[in-house]
């Protein structure tokens, strides 16, 4: 971290400039290694004596810009309130993106609990990243071959899913370019091998 350490009116000491360079390093292993720090120290005579000594202290990292302020009764005092501050700030920050993938996944979560399976197929919109853009629950009710024809019809639909009544297995019913109907019915045993 590039530090720059001065003093406003007055002479930095090199016990004051040791231990605030010192105390940096902290932020500086939170932070990368293009970051900077500008911290100006400042007496005030017309403040009482506690809060006489000023440490103003600038971080840059990247887009991230942190600036704080801390009196006391000496600059080591003021270095340590400050930095304290900003390391909290630094970790609030590096937090916050996590905290939003957090709250975005317990949305997503929320959405597709509050979208339980239903006998009218409610759907749960999803993000714009994902190639999944929705997803559709219904209740699927076992039912012969030709009342999934006449559902199908009913809805309007190319193809529908539903559990043959005859074998209890889900199939897929589709209407084939011909006008005809395909019926698809997965065999999970043939060609499946747990290896």
């Amino acid at each position: 971290m590039r530090t720059t350490i001065r003093g406003k009116g007055l002479n930095v000491s090199d016990k004051d400039r040791d231990y605030i360079e010192r105390k940096l390093q902290r932020l500086e292993r939170m932070l990368d290694d293009e970051s900077g720090a500008d911290v100006e120290l400042r007496l005030e005579s017309k403040r009482k004596a506690e809060d006489s000594h000023i440490v103003e202290v600038a971080v840059h990292s990247g887009s991230q810009h942190l600036r704080g302020i801390a009196s006391a009764s000496t600059f080591k005092v003021a270095a340590d309130d400050v930095i304290d501050k900003l390391e909290r700030r630094v970790v609030e920050a590096r937090q916050r993106p996590r905290d939003r993938r957090r709250a975005e996944r317990a949305r997503y979560a929320e959405q597709v609990l509050a979208n339980p399976v239903g006998a009218a197929g409610e759907a749960a919109e999803l993000d714009e990243e994902s190639p999944i853009v929705k997803i559709k629950r219904f209740a699927i009710e076992p039912m012969f071959e030709e009342d999934a024809i006449t559902r199908m019809e009913e809805l309007g639909h190319t193809f529908f899913i539903f559990v043959n009544a005859e074998n209890e297995q889900v199939a897929v019913l589709y209407r084939r370019k011909d006008g005809r109907y395909g019926l698809i019915e997965p065999d999970i045993r043939s060609g499946y091998s747990a290896d």
